[in-house]
């Protein structure tokens, strides 16, 4: 961790600690002995209405998209462009997941633009979908990352205790759009002004007591070799904050026209002890493609 971050994280960690807490939400735990398994996926414009924002979609077409998130079997999924709770539980039945949501009601305005200019832009929120019977707690949101402006994402902080396993700390995110590399981009400055913000909960909770993962839509190359925004949160202070990339080494196969990941989970050095496999899971060839990201996960030990 650099100096001029340290005071910072103590602070971070400091607040979080001593914040009230929700009441744990807890439910039945599952029965089956299985690895624990955390996915991402941008939903890319999740509407709660039929054929609403930039990019409408029909009742089949949610309907597929719950087809995926079931075949995912996952424990926990982090998703991001979600209008609201309803939306988000089009794809994520209720009956099989607990919807989370940030906090921030952000301020969309002005219409789409490209294939669809007459369709109104909706609120693009963070949140996590967690199989019931998971017992979980929610921390206070990480709204350091929207730098004071309404549009930026904040992050949601859960700590997941699934019974018969380590307590997991999860952050969801979702940065700022168009600074995939370098530092050169117009959304440069924004992004990169972020990463502190990031790192600060990251170097907070490696001195915590839990393992620890953030997962979302970086919207940047993090595997790409001697990546800035990489090697800044990756520096191993404190000794937690060696961080794993579980894609490390792998190319997506969503999209044919991208060679490298923006969709990450990062792993603290205890979780990426414990983790097993990562993987894609893009659409079938000739299927439609009912995002424009395909979902990711990994699967931890214990």
């Amino acid at each position: 961790m650099s100096h001029r971050f340290a005071l910072f994280a103590a602070l971070a960690f400091t607040a979080a600690a001593c914040a009230p807490q929700p009441a744990p939400t807890t439910a039945a735990a599952p029965t089956v002995d299985r690895p624990l398994k955390l996915a991402s996926w941008n939903l890319e414009f999740m509407a709660e209405k039929d054929g609403v924002g930039c990019q409408p979609r029909t009742v089949a077409d949610y309907a597929a998209m719950r087809r995926i998130a079931e075949t995912l079997d996952a424990d926990v999924i982090a998703f991001q462009e979600a209008e609201t709770v309803a939306a988000a539980q089009r794809v994520f039945d209720p009956s099989r997941f607990t919807v989370v949501m940030e906090e921030r009601p952000g301020a969309p305005s002005g219409t789409c633009g490209g294939k669809y200019p007459e369709q109104r832009v909706i609120r693009q929120a963070v949140g996590f979908a967690i199989r019931k019977g998971l017992a979980f707690d929610r921390s206070p949101d990480v709204t350091s990352l929207m730098l004071g402006n309404p549009q930026l994402r904040s992050g949601v902080d859960i700590l997941l205790r699934p019974a018969g396993k380590k307590p997991i700390r999860l952050l969801g995110v979702h940065l700022k759009s168009g600074c995939f590399s370098g530092e050169d981009a117009k959304a440069c400055p924004v992004l990169l002004e972020q990463i502190p913000m990031l790192e600060a909960w990251i170097d907070a909770a490696a001195i915590g007591p839990d393992r620890f993962a953030v997962l979302g839509d970086w919207n940047r190359r993090l595997g790409l070799p001697g990546d800035g925004v990489w090697r800044e949160i990756d520096d191993g202070e404190p000794a937690n904050a060696d961080l794993r990339l579980a894609d490390e080494g792998k190319a997506p196969g969503c999209d044919p026209r991208y060679d490298s990941f923006i969709d990450h989970i990062a792993l603290d050095r205890r979780a990426g002890a414990d983790m097993q496999s990562f993987a894609e899971t893009p659409y079938a060839t000739g299927e439609k493609h009912y995002s424009d990201h395909c979902p990711i996960a990994v699967t931890l030990s214990n």
